[in-house]
């Protein structure tokens, strides 16, 4: 039992940042296979950016999730990792969350073309910000060795 709940943070540690980890790099995939153009109309259907910051986030924010994914799924800087995928899952969801309040039928532009903002991507990625908010606060607390928080 004390094997357990000494170790329990660790498991839990490993299986959240290769989870989410996946699921950025899973996401940067989608985006990249097809043209960056569509990603920005995805952005722009928002109506949140000027045209030079979609323009910008379509080409830039696929290779962002990307690395992201990468250095999570590592478990390099850790920190750091954790903490910009929790801020940028907040800035998602709430992008998400204002669009489906105001009624904009929109693809969410999470995983490529075809998933319209709903209940469901709502309540998915708010179990994504759960997550990295937990990781982030593992990666702080200590439950992680120092080799991974670099």
């Amino acid at each position: 039992m004390t094997y357990w709940r000494n170790r329990l943070p660790g498991h839990l540690l490993l299986a959240l940042r290769v989870a989410l980890g996946i699921v950025f790099v899973y996401a940067a995939w989608t985006k990249l296979r097809e043209s960056w153009v569509l990603f920005a109309f995805q952005i722009d259907a928002y109506k949140l950016l000027p045209q030079w910051a979609v323009m910008a986030a379509a080409r830039s924010l696929p290779w962002v999730e990307l690395l992201l994914g990468a250095l999570l799924i590592a478990g390099k800087w850790l920190r750091v990792s954790a903490s910009l995928v929790s801020v940028i899952l907040i800035l998602f969801l709430a992008a998400m969350a204002r669009s489906y309040l105001k009624g904009m039928q929109i693809d969410c532009g999470c995983f490529g073309s075809g998933d319209v903002i709903s209940p469901y991507t709502l309540l998915r990625d708010s179990g994504l910000l759960a997550a990295s908010l937990a990781l982030t606060w593992f990666a702080f607390r200590g439950a992680a060795t120092s080799s991974e928080t670099r």
